[in-house]
Parts: C-alpha cells; sequence; structure tokens
C-alpha cells in the first residue's frame, strides 16, 4: 500500500472522529462553558504527551528557539480558530457558521500556494467542484436560514478571521512536519494554546473548576471522548498524513466532517437524514476517492520519473 493511500486512509479516520466534535460539545453542554470544553480536554492531552516529548527533546537538542515557531502558530493560527469561532457563532447564527466554514479548504488552499507553492491540478479542480455541490446538497436547511445582515456582522467576520487561522495553522505545520514529529507539534501547539486560553478561562468561567464533581455520566463521556478523541487520537494522527500529502489535499478532506456527521447527528441526536443530505454525502464521499486514485497514481508516476532519471545518471 502506497503512502499516498494510507496517508488518506488515515485522513479518513481522522474526519471520522472529527464529525462526533459537535456532538460530543452537546454531550457537555449542560454543565460545562464554551472555553473550559475547549481548554480542559487539550491541557490534559498536553499532560499526556509531555513523557514522550521530552524524550524527543533530548535526542533532537532541541533549543528553546526551536518551538518559537510554535508561538506564531498557535497565536496567529490555532488561537483564533478556537476563540474566534466561539466568540463569532455567540454572535452570528449557526446557519452562517455552517457555510462560511466551507470556504476552509479555498482559504487553506491559498495559504498552500503562497507559502508552499502547491498547486491545483485538473484532479483536485474537479473533486473540489462535485464536494461543494455535495456540501451545498447537505447544507440546504442552513441555506434556507443564511442570513449575513448588519446585526450579525461581527460574528460573521470573526468566524471569517477564525477560519484563515485555520488554514494558515494547517500549511504552517505542514511547513514544518519534516523538521519535528507528530507528537512534538501537537504537544507544543497545545501547550501555548492552553497558556494563552488559561486567562479567558479564568476570567470568564473561573466557576467551572468548582463543578466537576457535579459531572452526570453524559458530561465524561464528551469531555473523555474530546480529550482521548478529538485532541490526542485524531490529531496525532493528521500530522502523520500532513507529512505524506501536500496542504490543499488534506484541506479538501475537511469536506468528509460533513458527510459522516449528518448520519451521526441522526443517529445520536435523533435529527433527520434527508435525502438531498444523502446525496451530497455520496458526492463529497466520490470526490474524495477520485482525489484519493488520482494523486496516488501521480504520486507514482512522480516516483518512477524519478527513478529513471537516477538511473540514467
Amino acid at each position: 500500500m502506497s503512502k499516498s493511500v494510507l496517508s488518506w486512509i488515515i485522513l479518513f479516520v481522522c474526519n471520522l472522529i472529527w464529525s462526533f466534535h459537535f456532538t460530543c460539545i452537546k454531550l457537555t453542554q449542560d454543565q460545562v462553558g464554551p472555553y473550559f470544553t475547549v481548554w480542559a480536554p487539550m491541557l490534559l492531552a498536553t499532560i499526556f504527551l509531555a513523557p514522550f516529548v521530552v524524550k524527543d527533546f533530548k535526542k533532537g537538542n532541541r533549543k528553546l528557539k526551536d518551538l518559537l515557531i510554535f508561538v506564531q502558530l498557535a497565536a496567529l493560527g490555532a488561537f483564533p480558530s478556537q476563540v474566534f469561532m466561539t466568540y463569532g457563532t455567540q454572535y452570528s447564527l449557526a446557519s452562517n457558521s455552517a457555510i462560511l466554514v466551507l470556504a476552509l479548504p479555498v482559504i487553506t488552499a491559498v495559504f498552500a500556494f503562497l507559502i508552499l507553492k502547491e498547486k491545483m491540478n485538473r484532479a483536485r479542480w474537479i473533486s473540489f467542484g462535485i464536494a461543494i455541490i455535495g456540501v451545498v446538497l447537505c447544507s440546504t436547511d442552513d441555506l434556507k436560514k443564511l442570513d449575513f445582515s448588519s446585526k450579525y456582522a461581527l460574528g460573521n467576520i470573526l468566524i471569517v478571521l477564525a477560519i484563515i487561522g485555520n488554514g494558515y495553522y494547517n500549511v504552517g505545520c505542514k511547513k514544518i512536519s519534516d523538521k519535528f514529529t507528530e507528537m512534538e507539534m501537537l504537544f507544543y501547539t497545545y501547550l501555548f494554546l492552553v497558556i494563552f486560553l488559561a486567562p479567558l478561562v479564568w476570567y470568564y468561567e473561573p466557576e467551572m473548576f468548582f463543578k466537576i464533581p457535579e459531572y452526570t455520566a453524559q458530561t465524561w463521556t464528551g469531555m473523555i471522548a474530546l480529550t482521548l478523541f478529538h485532541n490526542f487520537l485524531s490529531m496525532l494522527l493528521f500530522f502523520k498524513a500532513l507529512k505524506n500529502l501536500d496542504a490543499t489535499q488534506v484541506a479538501l478532506s475537511n469536506y468528509l466532517i460533513t458527510l459522516m456527521g449528518l448520519p451521526i447527528a441522526a443517529f445520536v441526536l435523533g435529527e433527520t437524514l434527508k435525502t438531498q443530505a444523502i446525496i451530497g454525502g455520496l458526492l463529497v464521499l466520490a470526490s474524495t476517492l477520485i482525489l484519493t486514485i488520482v494523486d496516488s497514481k501521480t504520486q507514482q508516476k512522480n516516483i518512477a520519473k524519478a527513478n529513471q532519471s537516477i538511473k540514467s545518471l
């Protein structure tokens, strides 16, 4: 199995885990504030990773100045994507958020072009177009409720800034992926993000610490799932895939979240799954398969050409 195909399988698993994110938050929302929901699982994931990263730090002869790149990635990428999205959703509509998030692959592709010099080939444009059609079908209800009036302007701007931060973070991590291990990238990002988020938690939600003993089984289920699967396992797998795929490819795979999130919401939360949503989900899956197969063949051809060039020398 080629690295490209294996990386796509890993991305599929990542997006499956991420598609549970909204459901996990719904499980915790009755007892846990939005900042604490982000900060606490991230803090625990950072603690879990610490022993492994200490070994890598010593083996790699790392210096503190080597970690400055993660201050930048956390401050300009991960922090706005977390905080601005939280605030933006509060000041806007859920339907606005759902539609604006569709811009993430486009913004990531722009950053990938500017920073990494990646290009959109024909297969990527075709799969991107099919995915857009599929996601629009999945988001029919959100489109009907769409409202970009002035009273939601601040929230919409914050959401767009959050998406820009997310795209910048993904591309920035791709750029340094050959210098750091998956665990290092995850740990240092979380470390600085936990530090940046701590003042917000202590200022806006200090009572959350005293409510922990009162958590119900439902709340514990959500918090444990966010810690182990969303913040730990899925991100390790994501960085592993990012090492072998272009940032543009990884961004396009995010449309799988819509495909997987719909049946999960229908099953866990009792939401209705409509016909156009099913069709849209199948189109998203088809676009991903096209991109996987074509890019895998392209990668094999490039490797073959490189090997021939070496032999000719």
